[in-house]
């Protein structure tokens, strides 16, 4: 067919009446497929028995050759061509903006179309019942410890997770049980809906852990951060729980919209569900749990860091109301093997640990190294961070940083990726972090790119040292590099 020369018509000018999945389609194509999201959709419908197709800007690995492993044909970069044939059904994810060539053919070809929450609501959620997990921190970690909680007591869950299980080495499962996990993720759902994702998810239990300003670059102000979640609290049904962060007062404030009943968990005094006494040893962590300071269960397991024990406590509050005996709960933790990314080991060479993380807000650099301080007390920490994100790459947080890495040893920062696009006086500056750090008696050096960062790693580290790397992208596959050049030392 030509398409050279038809009509533009705009995704403003996307039908109503076709966002909607038809009945019975082969043929699905996912328009920004190498997403998290959109990936794991992509295979869950194909192992559904779908016709897939996809297209990206930026197709690399890993998420190329997973989706090259389930024979998903990807095209890179988007145009009109991608939808011809013409597909039965077309899903967009919210990297897809107005202009986009492809949404603009989707337009005038009049396909049905979703969003991936809609999707994943029609295709995976249908008949479940949704466990979310929400907050602007610990979602990825959280749902990986439900999800394997449920596995380990043979409830079977269905789940899609923003990351890797390693108890799972996959972020998706259809389940054959009554309940479905998904990360309840407050970014925008899709051009033509500008709602926060877990909006569509129909949350029967929602775990809220945290409430802070993010995604700078489509909330205004924490005020508007807090409208989306408390959106979220109050469709939590009567019959329903919100398992809320007691130590948290902006979840604390909100839950009081709340339908259903609330509980909550935390370290503080007065909280239906508490830590007792914990231990933290380089190879476990053993923690008493307490439910209304009455011992629920003692247990061991691999979790660490303050904010991951939290986490962990909302899931046994989770795990009592769904009615997993006590030692299920401790079986499973005891268990868990965390998530990639997620303070992920990726190797120790020459008596030096190499630590991965997707941390990037401060305050989860924050608590990410106090973590890593504290579970390897007597060895050196450098932090390597990578200010990436949509947030992170402008300076709405610049003064928060110079408090994040107060408990390492040395700091490393490179020059944020991607600035092209933000006025010059809203870009973060790596110099600046470094120039406050260093007037606080911190050590932290600037290196402009990753080849200057493995380079110092390699002359400054010795044995006995952990090294952090923080970034929520691919950075320039930086500890790939370094592992490597570390072999050849």
């Amino acid at each position: 067919m030509n398409i050279e020369n038809q009509k533009v018509i705009t995704p403003a000018e996307l039908a109503p009446e076709l966002n909607t999945p038809p009945e019975n389609p082969h043929h699905i194509h996912l328009m920004g497929i190498c997403g998290t999201g959109m990936s794991a959709l992509a295979g869950m419908l194909k192992e559904k028995g779908y016709h897939i197709t996809g297209s990206d800007q930026n197709v690399y690995p890993p998420v190329s050759l997973f989706l090259e492993e389930l024979a998903i044909p990807i095209f890179q970069g988007y145009g009109p061509q991608n939808l011809h044939p013409v597909p039965d059904l077309v899903i967009v994810g919210n990297v897809i903006t107005r202009l986009n060539p492809e949404a603009n053919e989707l337009a005038r070809l009049k396909i049905p179309y979703l969003s991936l929450p809609q999707a994943l609501g029609v295709f995976a959620m249908a008949d479940k019942k949704s466990i979310v997990l929400s907050g602007t921190h610990g979602k990825t970690t959280t749902s990986s410890l439900v999800s394997w909680i449920l596995e380990v007591a043979g409830l079977s869950p269905g789940f899609m997770i923003g990351g890797i299980p390693l108890n799972f080495a996959t972020s998706f499962k259809h389940g054959t049980g009554p309940y479905f996990v998904v990360e309840g993720d407050e970014y925008d759902t899709a051009f033509f809906d500008k709602g926060p994702k877990f909006l569509h998810y129909a949350p029967w239990v929602t775990i809220l852990s945290s409430i802070e300003f993010d995604h700078a670059d489509i909330y205004r102000n924490l005020d508007h951060v807090r409208e989306s979640f408390r959106k979220l609290i109050e469709i939590i049904p009567p019959d329903g729980l919100l398992i809320a962060n007691g130590d948290d007062p902006l979840v604390m404030a909100e839950s009081k919209s709340a339908r259903c009943p609330v509980t909550t968990y935390g370290f503080g005094e007065g909280l239906h569900w508490r830590i007792g006494e914990i231990d933290v040893r380089e190879d476990f962590t053993r923690l008493t749990i307490l439910k209304e300071d009455e011992e629920y269960v003692r247990l061991e397991t691999p979790v660490y860091g303050r904010h991951n024990v939290a986490n962990l406590l909302s899931t046994a509050a989770l795990s009592e109301f769904l009615g997993i005996e006590p030692g299920m709960f401790q079986q499973a933790l005891k268990t868990f093997q965390g998530v990639k990314r997620r303070q992920e080991t990726r190797g120790e060479k020459k008596g030096i640990l190499v630590l991965d993380d997707f941390a990037h807000h401060p305050t989860a650099v924050r608590e990410t190294i106090r973590a890593v301080k504290e579970k390897y007390v007597n060895r050196r920490l450098i932090a390597v961070f990578e200010p990436r994100s949509n947030s992170s790459r402008r300076n709405i947080f610049q003064a928060q940083y110079a408090d994040a890495f107060d408990a390492a040893d040395l700091i490393m920062l490179p020059k944020p990726p991607m600035t092209e696009k933000i006025p010059p006086d809203e870009r973060f500056s790596s110099p600046k972090l470094v120039k406050d750090l260093t007037s606080k008696g911190l050590n932290a050096v600037y290196c402009p790119n990753t080849h200057d960062l493995i380079q110092h790693l390699l002359s400054e580290g010795r044995k006995g040292d952990v090294i952090l790397i923080m970034s929520n992208g691919g950075f320039d596959n930086l500890i790939d590099r370094l592992l490597e050049s570390m072999d050849n030392l």
